[in-house]
Order: structure tokens, then sequence, then C-alpha cells
């Protein structure tokens, strides 16, 4: 293959998007040649989400590298396993963007992971920047000004994400059932009700490993500050997907009666 054939299977023509609706700025608010840039590079964004997921994993604690370190360690290692798929919220996040846009360039699209992507982009992408914005001292204090900034500048790239999707579904009523019910189940378990152990979500400082049982300690107030943050944007996300479902009706209905 010709490295102009290669690119030209990578990079999506103009002709290939799907229509750029008018809707509100509310729910679409990046500028449309943002929207197109990001689709037409559907390729490398997938790839660089599925880096994120794989880097995620081992923030969390799964580490196959360095060969001296234990497979498991870190949150993953105080965490049972049965919850362990409730640990890793922004790996799990930028891996359903990248199955539902992989699923799309592939010319299968699936509404269920993008709705699952919205929510995930959009919740991960800015309650990450709130946790390390509201204790920006603790973080600071035991994490490299570098890895923190790429934190906070990579998690507000999500929640831009987030905003593609709109142009690959309607997010039809099941879908945005299907993605709500997944993340309310994660703050259930994150702040209110753990299954196992104590409570699954994404250590701030002042949580430290309990000594002699699994799991960590989550004193007040940054338990609390942190569910209010995660339970907020649920709902704004469920609300922006609706709204977003609302608009491109009433567009189809316009475009429809011209």
């Amino acid at each position: 293959m010709s490295d102009r054939s290669l690119v030209s299977s990578i990079l999506l023509d103009r002709e290939s998007l799907p229509d750029r609706e008018p809707l509100p700025r509310y729910v679409a608010p990046l500028p449309a040649w943002l929207e197109n840039a990001g689709l037409r590079l559907v390729v490398p964004i997938v790839v660089i989400n599925l880096l994120g997921t794989a880097f995620g994993f081992w923030y969390y604690g799964f580490h196959p590298l360095p060969l001296s370190d234990p497979l498991i360690v870190w949150q993953f290692a105080g965490t049972p396993p049965a919850m362990w798929a409730f640990v890793p919220d922004s790996p799990v996040a930028t891996g359903f963007v990248a199955v539902a846009l992989g699923l799309w360039w592939l010319g299968r699209p699936s509404d269920y992971w993008t709705a699952l992507a919205f929510f995930g982009c959009w919740k991960l992408g800015l309650w990450t920047p709130f946790v390390l914005l509201a204790f920006a001292d603790g973080f600071l204090a035991t994490t490299p000004l570098p890895m923190y900034l790429f934190l906070l500048v990579s998690h507000l790239g999500m929640a831009a994400e987030a905003f593609l999707l709109y142009r690959i579904t309607e997010f039809p009523r099941r879908a945005i059932a299907v993605a709500l019910g997944w993340y309310a189940f994660n703050d259930l378990v994150d702040y209110f009700f753990p299954v196992v152990g104590t409570p699954h979500h994404t250590l701030i400082p002042g949580q430290a490993r309990l000594a002699d049982t699994v799991g960590f300690t989550h004193p007040s107030p940054a338990h609390e500050i942190a569910a209010a943050g995660a339970v907020a944007l649920t709902l704004t996300a469920t609300l922006l997907v609706v709204a977003t479902r609302r608009a491109k009706r009433t567009a189809e209905s316009s475009t429809l009666a011209q």
C-alpha cells in the first residue's frame, strides 16, 4: 500500500463525515472545524484513547511493567478483585470512547457504546480536574507537577471528546438508560453502598490503605466533596444527553418540514 493510500484509509474525507446538525450551542459547543477534525482523525484518536486506557490501568496498579513490581499494586491491591471493574473509572471511559468511535469507523456504530462513551467522557473528564483542583495541595505533595498537569489537561480533553459523539448517534432512550444505569451504579458503590470492602472511587489525598484489612479510609469532608462532584456530573450528563436527543429530533423535524 502506498503512503498516500495508507493516509487516505486512516483519515476520513469530508464526504465520509456525518452531517453537522444545527443544534444549540449548549449541546454542541465545539466549533465545526474541530468536530470535523476530530472525526477525520478518528483512527489516531482511537489509538490515543486505547493508550490512555492502558496507562490508566497501570496508574491504578496493574503492573506488567516494570518487571520488578508485583503484577497488582496500589489501589488494585487494596480493592477486592470482585470490585476491580469499578476502580479504574477514567481508563474505562477512554475505553468506551475508543470502542464507540472504532465501531463507527468500521461502519458498525453502536448507540449503547456511544452513550456509555458520552457519560464517561463528560463525567470523568470533569470529575478528575475537579478533585485535582479541590485537593491541589495534597495532590502536588505526592504527584510530580508534570504528571499533575498531564492528568488535568488529558481529562479536560476527554470532556471535549464527548461533544463529537452526537454526530454518530441519535441517543435512543434504551442506550441512555444503559449508560445512566452503569454510572449511577458506579456512584452507589463508589461512595454510598460498597458491595465488598470500602468505597471504590479513585483515591484522593488523605485517603490511605487500611493496615489489617483490604480497603481504604475515606475521611470527611474529602469523601463527601468527591461524591458531590460525581453525582452532579452523572446528573448533568443525563440532562445533556436527553437535551441532545431532543435537539436532534427538533432539527430533523425542521428539515423535513422545509
